[in-house]
């Protein structure tokens, strides 16, 4: 780094500034105000440009820019006009003789200053638009980036949006399917009903209804002796329980519409109607009874 190099970016970072600042101030490239810094003029298109750079880059930090050629002239290269205006400078001595009045000694001067004057002015102007061309296209691009990557946000947050009212519905949904079902009232099944309908002597007629099934049991808790027929008067089984030994007896009739039992030993006896106790209408004090069961169909 050279002695103006150095000064320039202790004068730059005294104010704060970052090369990124300073290019948006002046309108050069990063590039070339590294390059200042650093001394490297290599990269840079011309000495007239690295001079202008130079003047550029000192006015944006307040610094005298006449002050900063002539104090660093060694460093700062010449450019190709100030190379033409010395040579001129030499000529015009060389052909003008000293007994020339002032008019004439003072006549190429302001000839060839207006000229240095006029070329700066059209490079200076061409430098300033091409570097803040590159700054406002790299501005550009970076609001274009901005914006894309604001669409993109948006797109997601709406998406997201989307699918949080989708997940909300489709809950609402199952949790309407599920309070309906569950207030949806159940049917609910009918009881098995046994009832005694007559009484006869010692003969009692029950209706058994609401069952899906006809099966018969009897449980002696002594010596019984008992029958079970159909309607028909079909012999299912018949013969004596014993306590100990053969104390029950099972039938499934729900293939039959009517059960036709005798019991002669009702008090140590007891009638199961598809596991529901029957229960004696006469006393079952009372030894021998007939009792008839009539299975009623739900389809009846």
């Amino acid at each position: 780094m050279t002695e103006l190099g150095n000064r320039l970016k202790e004068a730059r970072l005294a104010k704060n500034l970052s090369l990124d600042d300073l290019q948006a101030i002046t309108k050069i490239q990063k590039r070339y105000l590294v390059g200042i810094e650093e001394g490297n003029y290599a990269s840079m298109p011309g000495n007239f440009y690295v001079r202008a750079f130079i003047k550029q880059y000192a006015e944006a930090l307040n610094l005298n820019p006449d002050e900063i050629f002539e104090t660093y002239k060694n460093e700062i290269p010449a450019s190709h006009n100030d190379e033409m205006h010395h040579l001129s400078r030499v000529q015009t001595h060389k052909a003008i003789s000293e007994g020339n009045s002032k008019i004439f000694d003072i006549l190429p001067k302001v000839i060839i200053g207006v000229f240095v004057i006029g070329v700066a002015s059209v490079l200076y102007y061409f430098i300033s638009n091409h570097a803040g061309d590159n700054a406002n296209e790299s501005v550009s691009n970076d609001r274009e980036q901005v914006k894309i990557e604001k669409s993109d946000q948006l797109e997601k947050v709406k998406a997201d949006q989307t699918k949080k009212q989708e997940s909300t519905a489709t809950k609402t949904d199952k949790d309407t399917a599920k309070t309906e079902e569950e207030t949806t009232p159940i049917a609910d099944t009918p009881k098995q009903e046994l009832k005694a309908v007559q009484t006869q002597g010692n003969t009692t007629t029950y209706d058994l209804k609401n069952a899906d099934k006809f099966v018969i049991k009897l449980v002696s808790k002594g010596n019984t002796w008992v029958s079970i027929k159909n309607g028909k008067q079909k012999t299912f089984f018949q013969g004596t329980l014993r306590k100990g030994q053969t104390e029950s007896q099972k039938q499934d009739l729900s293939a039959e519409n009517m059960a036709v039992i005798r019991v002669g030993n009702a008090a140590d006896t007891d009638i199961y109607v598809n596991d529901q106790k029957l229960e004696y209408a006469i006393p079952a004090t009372a030894n021998v009874q007939n009792i008839k069961i009539q299975h009623v169909l739900k389809n009846e």
